[in-house]
């Protein structure tokens, strides 16, 4: 497989859709719970706004866009340099096992390193275990649990 891992192009919006779509239809965020168009939206020109922290990849392979993630940089209690969260990572479902999530994650990586961040972490739902398989070559779990408080 040709696969290219590269910043999002604003011209990209058409075929990067369908993926966040499956992204969000993955984690149970579609029909009645779907997000509104507006976070969608947001999410997108954030993608090209200077002075937002938020930053997305694509893989892109003979033209057709096959994967994506997003990522931000923030500070931390703990430490000078800035930390990189891996948000979300979503490949084509029927191209997955061909290297493009693991290319995606090492993308974020290179980024991370060029930006001075001293980290790159994520999180995964506890029943995604076919990333976990993944997720377990490429870093360390932090064995950390996530509570959350939704308003």
């Amino acid at each position: 497989m040709n696969l290219i891992i590269r910043p999002v192009a604003r011209n990209d919006y058409d075929q990067w859709l369908p993926l966040w779509d499956g992204y969000n239809t993955f984690y149970g965020r579609s029909g009645p719970t779907a997000l509104p168009e507006e976070i969608t939206q947001t999410t997108w020109d954030r993608f090209f706004d200077e002075s937002e922290p938020v930053f997305a990849l694509v893989a892109e392979s003979d033209g057709k866009l096959v994967g994506l993630t997003h990522y931000l940089f923030h500070r931390s209690t703990t430490q000078i340099k800035p930390v990189c969260y891996l948000q979300d990572l979503f490949t084509d479902q029927a191209l997955r096992g061909h290297g493009i999530g693991r290319a995606l994650i090492n993308g974020v990586y290179e980024r991370a390193q060029l930006d001075g961040s001293s980290r790159v972490y994520w999180l995964t739902h506890n029943t995604n275990s076919t990333a976990m398989l993944l997720y377990d070559k490429v870093a360390d779990n932090s064995g950390f649990v996530v509570y959350r408080k939704i308003f």
